[in-house]
């Protein structure tokens, strides 16, 4: 039986799914932040009749990666992340910090030593929860695209330095996608312990800026990863915004430094309008 590692597994993504590959079967270890999750998950496993095993795995805990490097890992998804909002001018250093421990140096950390296990076997799989900040940078997540352009630098490096111990590595990229993890990443300044007077900006007027998507696909797409149905090494989803992605790399290759200084970017003015929590119109979706 293949036993799967779902780190940030009491929330979002990794709780739902973890839920849905324990119903297919897997042997599935569901890593939670804090021990209050253990109990709710469990729970939520037993409504859906399924039956996965919950351990406390604080990714920034060294004894807790210890305990983590004892089990016999098949698939590691690294998946626990939070998002730190705000323009790179005011978030403060605590912040920024805590932003690169939780999202890049816990799960290197980590990795390391299942790697070495999947190493020894000759065979694994690691997958990043990644996502589009990680290859794309919108206006107010810049530390959280920082996180997450490191994240895929990590993974690019591991796939081809583990390519010879027959261990794959791949990414899954979500875009904007409802769960509350976008539109709470721009709530964190309530909680900054700085001179509020001092920010530039003002993020009592400002939200995510971008309509966002029903999570569906990234529960099939990631389950699809992990199982080995799908193949490819980075996954983003919705598959509807990948142009858009490229175009946005492509265009930093022709943007001067001098375009349009002195007017407001598009997606800083969305922010203002724009209010949380708005879903992808319908017609937008097909």
């Amino acid at each position: 039986m293949t036993t799967v590692l779902i780190t940030g597994a009491g929330t979002g993504f990794g709780n739902e799914v973890a839920l849905r590959l324990a119903a297919q079967g897997l042997d599935v270890i569901a890593g939670v932040e804090i021990t209050a999750q253990v109990q709710t998950v469990k729970q939520q496993a037993k409504q859906r009749g399924v039956e996965l095993r919950v351990e406390k795995l604080d990714v920034t805990d060294e004894g807790d990666r210890q305990k983590a490097w004892e089990w016999d890992i098949d698939v590691l998804l690294n998946n626990a992340g939070i998002s730190e909002g705000g323009s790179m001018v005011d978030i403060p250093a605590d912040n920024l910090r805590r932003q690169l421990e939780v999202n890049l140096i816990g799960p290197v950390l980590l990795t390391q030593g299942i790697a070495k296990k999947m190493v020894a076997k000759k065979k694994g799989k690691i997958v990043f929860m990644s996502s589009v900040a990680g290859l794309t940078v919108d206006p107010f997540s810049g530390a959280y695209s920082a996180s997450k352009h490191a994240v895929e630098a990590v993974a690019e490096a591991l796939s081809k330095e583990l390519r010879e111990f027959g261990i794959e590595v791949a990414t899954v990229n979500p875009g904007p996608f409802l769960t509350g993890f976008n539109d709470r990443m721009f709530e964190t300044w309530k909680n900054w312990k700085d001179d509020a007077s001092k920010r530039l900006f003002n993020y009592a007027d400002i939200a995510f800026p971008h309509e966002q998507y029903d999570p569906e696909p990234v529960f099939k797409t990631t389950v699809g990863v992990i199982t080995g149905e799908i193949k490819t090494y980075r996954n983003v989803e919705p598959k509807e915004i990948i142009p858009q992605q490229r175009e946005q790399l492509d265009a930093a290759w022709q943007r001067k430094v001098d375009d349009q200084l002195g007017t407001r970017f598009e997606l800083v003015q969305k922010a203002y309008d724009i209010e949380p929590e708005t879903p992808v119109a319908p017609s937008a979706k097909q």
